[in-house]
């Protein structure tokens, strides 16, 4: 059950505790065979198709307390489950069931002259935290994904989603004991209290690394303060750049796709970077958003053509609005585009449109971004469009994995050395 601040007096010894049953679970699922996982996931998938009518009642009593609490509206698409979500996020779990099992795979192999062979292989990470807000199918894409991969996890939601993380995280473990494999392979912190953050953050030697999903400011946090590995973003400040060659149809599709399908997502377009050899697109571009709804910010030189066009200021090619608002200019060719998203962009994602093969190279080859796209949308950056059956988050940064993070990013290696006697002269 869940518990209140005043119910944990000790968030230290209770994050120490579930760190303890975690690294003996993790024991277990690093030599647990494919199937058994699997028959674990596929278990864990009907469990939450069956428990969807209580899912949904749930969450509908988390979006009500949210609402009261004045979330925004991008907090909130973040936090609803219907029941198509529901079944999306149980399809999810399965489709994850099927993937290839990273865990044992060889990387590479390799011989000294002096016969002393060498093998890479993947193994799990171990023991890995999650720290997350709102989405609660979160509970059940990190749960899934990190059991395949054979590690135990502990999964920290956030209040506003509390209850409706009770239910999935439920349904988890039904598909656990149907496998037969330990409860506590996934563990769902069973309080609200905000010092449960820090105690995972602090639990070097516990949590092997942090993975956190939500917003600015509980990247910040994690980042500034966590004594553990982490692997995060923190701004999804995207671009598209629509380019003098590029179709005219597939760029209003492509822009207004990237900027309006969700606008709550990490992976929502935020600047609109136009050739400024085109603006015959500029206007065809702008007005398809504008009539969609979207609030477009723009350069004097862009201001003439709409009168519902709104001047931009030097805050808003650093904003990510998360919100049907979008900020736009004119740039000079994709030399302009590149120079733009490296003094403005978050290396998260970015898009070119253009059916110039070598303009495309161009830009494909220098943002250096996690994900960079060609003549497609920028709401693709997504573990399960990957085929990566659902993602535990989108790297930014530099360590082992960039990008949408899904079974293989879960997992480190390890190398093998066989000798036949061999001692170092």
């Amino acid at each position: 059950m869940m518990t209140s601040a005043a119910a944990c007096p000790d968030a230290n010894a209770l994050i120490a505790a579930m760190g303890a049953a975690a690294r003996d679970s993790a024991a277990v699922l690093a030599a647990t065979p494919t199937e058994a996982k699997a028959a674990a996931l596929r278990a864990a998938a009907a469990a939450l198709h069956a428990a969807s009518a209580g899912i949904e009642a749930a969450n509908a009593l988390d979006m009500e307390a949210a609402r009261a609490a004045g979330l925004s509206p991008a907090m909130l698409d973040r936090l609803l489950l219907t029941p198509a979500r529901i079944a999306a996020m149980a399809d999810g779990v399965a489709s994850i069931a099927a993937l290839p099992d990273p865990v044992g795979e060889t990387i590479t192999r390799w011989q000294r002259p002096d016969g002393l062979a060498f093998t890479r292989v993947r193994v799990p990470l171990g023991v890995i935290g999650i720290i997350y807000e709102s989405r609660p199918n979160v509970t059940a894409d990190a749960g899934a994904l990190c059991l395949m991969a054979g590690n135990a996890c502990i999964l920290r939601g956030g209040s506003e989603a509390a209850r409706s993380n009770r239910a999935i995280h439920a349904a988890l473990v039904t598909g656990m004991k149907a496998a037969g494999l330990p409860e506590t392979a996934i563990q769902l912190v069973p309080t609200t209290d905000r010092a449960a953050v820090g105690a995972m953050l602090g639990a070097h030697g516990v949590i092997d690394i942090i993975i956190p999903r939500g917003g600015k400011g509980l990247v910040a946090r994690v980042q500034a303060e966590a004594r553990v590995p982490v692997l995060a973003h923190l701004d999804g400040i995207n671009h598209v750049y629509v380019d003098k060659a590029a179709d005219p149809k597939m760029a209003v599709d492509i822009v207004v796709n990237s900027k309006l399908r969700r606008t709550g997502v990490c992976g929502s377009m935020e600047t609109l970077l136009i050739d400024r050899a085109a603006p015959h697109l500029a206007a065809r571009v702008l007005k398809a958003l504008l009539d969609a709804g979207c609030e477009v910010r723009v350069t004097p030189e862009l201001a003439g053509i709409d009168a519902r066009l709104t001047a931009a200021d030097a805050a808003d090619w650093d904003t990510e609005y998360l919100d049907a608002i979008a900020s736009a200019t004119f740039v000079d060719g994709v030399d302009g585009a590149i120079a733009h998203i490296a003094a403005h962009g978050s290396h998260h994602t970015d898009a070119i449109v253009t059916d110039d093969a070598a303009a495309a190279a161009t830009f494909l080859a220098r943002v250096d971004s996690a994900i960079v796209l060609h003549n497609a949308s920028t709401q693709y950056a997504d573990g399960g469009e990957f085929g990566f059956g659902g993602e535990i988050g989108i790297s930014t940064g530099r360590l082992h994995a960039r990008g949408p993070v899904g079974l293989e990013g879960l997992t480190i290696y390890k190398t093998l050395v066989t000798g036949t006697g061999h001692i170092r002269p």
